[in-house]
């Protein structure tokens, strides 16, 4: 077994909202070998696995999660060729973004300051600020349920709105292309600069949280509905919706996993009891 396999390990150092119980596994592959021995082992003992990256959009429940937690989060790498670049499942899209700066490429600035990593961002289609990464990906090597190694393009991938066909079939990023477009690098820099300062203006980065809550419904934003409603501040236990943005729950006070859901669902009741619109989550609960 070339992976290392830890037992009955903490999931909430590893999640961006700090909350969550123990995996029976964990492992934290560094190469693509190293990942398909790991899938391939679980797979013949018939346990349980889920593979994540940073674990910045989900939560796993207080109870934890009775299988192997796989973080790729290790698995790293980035290079450019003819202005195409690619960028294994591991890496951060922030840095995705800085280096298509630096070989003045834009086109993925939004991608800075969001907290995912770039498979995470593949597989929900992560997005901020106008951009989503659909509009830059080309195509990606993945694994399927059966671990055979299949190249897809972005045609393929069916994205949507915070979705794509990743979450359907179970499939698994490897590594991913991009396409830029030719600019200036230091108008390419302050744009990044620009969008970073706006986050930390409006989003309550100071705290842990998995940044919007909620999708955006359609024709509304579910910020400006939970604030309409009231709910700034609302909390249960040390989850809280944030003052800052209403968008965003944070864990306030040593919140726990229930904490976090239970607020989520009165939030869900009372907006949907004053405005009639039903929210729907971004954040995953992993179980």
């Amino acid at each position: 077994m070339s992976f290392s396999l830890y037992e009955n390990a903490p999931l909430a150092p590893y999640c961006s909202m700090k909350v969550g119980g123990n995996a029976k596994y964990l492992v934290l592959p560094k190469n693509e070998a190293e990942l398909l021995e790991a899938m391939g082992s679980f797979c013949a003992k018939g346990e349980k696995y889920i593979v994540v990256g940073n674990c910045s959009n989900l939560i796993f429940p207080d109870e934890g999660y009775d299988g192997a937690v796989i973080i790729t989060t290790s698995m790293r790498g980035i290079s450019i060729n003819d202005g195409i670049i690619t960028a294994y499942c591991g890496e951060t899209l922030s840095t995705l973004a800085r280096f298509a700066c630096e070989n003045s490429l834009s086109g993925l600035e939004f991608c800075y300051g969001i907290p995912g990593t770039v498979g995470g961002g593949i597989y929900m289609n992560a997005g901020a600020y106008g951009g989503e990464l659909s509009d830059r990906f080309i195509k990606g090597t993945f694994l399927n349920e059966r671990l055979e190694k299949v190249t897809l393009s972005a045609q393929e991938l069916d994205f949507g709105y915070r979705k794509s066909r990743l979450e359907k079939e179970g499939l698994i990023l490897i590594s991913a292309d991009f396409s830029g477009i030719s600019g200036d690098k230091a108008e390419i820099r302050a744009k990044m600069d620009e969008l970073m300062a706006t986050r930390k203006a409006k989003q309550p980065l100071e705290f842990p949280s998995c940044g919007s809550a909620f999708k955006r419904p359609e024709g509304h934003f579910a910020g400006a509905l939970i604030e309409q409603c009231g709910l700034k501040g609302f909390s249960v236990g040390g989850a809280q919706v944030s003052e800052k943005h209403a968008g965003f729950i944070i864990n306030r006070n040593n919140a726990t996993a229930t904490d976090v859901l239970d607020l989520m669902e009165k939030v869900k009741e009372i907006v949907l009891d004053k405005t009639g619109i039903t929210l729907e989550p971004e954040i995953r609960v992993i179980r």
